[in-house]
């Protein structure tokens, strides 16, 4: 069983959480160089299968209708990742573990993820 990555985006049109942060970024901090914002949920997974993996893509990773999966993350301006520290618990990948448990009745498998911000073009400030 090797190390699986996937990143899941949600499509334009629902990506609320990074149009409000996109805003906040713009209004309360000022900073009127940052054209736009995706928010990518990265998922690093081991102790599965090829075969649960897949099936896990679309049944506990993402939501198909409304999220963009990829496993490879796009390119961009400027990238960064947050992520928690080891021994802090982190509720998402423990659900995601409980959840891929349950659907290959299987061992719990491990599960990091993190929250991955990207900012695809910088326009300049006259």
């Amino acid at each position: 069983m090797s190390l699986h990555s996937l990143y899941v985006c949600k499509k334009q049109g629902f990506d609320f959480e990074a149009k409000k942060l996109l805003r906040e970024i713009r209004e309360l901090l000022g900073i009127k160089s940052v054209g736009d914002l995706k928010v990518i949920n990265r998922y690093y997974v081991s102790g599965i299968s090829p075969v649960v993996f897949e099936k896990a893509k679309g049944n506990v990773f993402s939501e198909p209708q409304v999220d963009s999966i990829t496993d490879v993350l796009p390119g961009a301006d400027e990238t960064f990742a947050v992520e928690y520290l080891p021994g802090q618990f982190d509720q998402r990948a423990d659900s995601c573990e409980q959840c891929i448990q349950f659907i290959s009745g299987g061992d719990r498998p491990c599960v990091k993820a993190a929250k991955v911000y990207q900012l695809p073009d910088r326009k300049s400030v006259v």
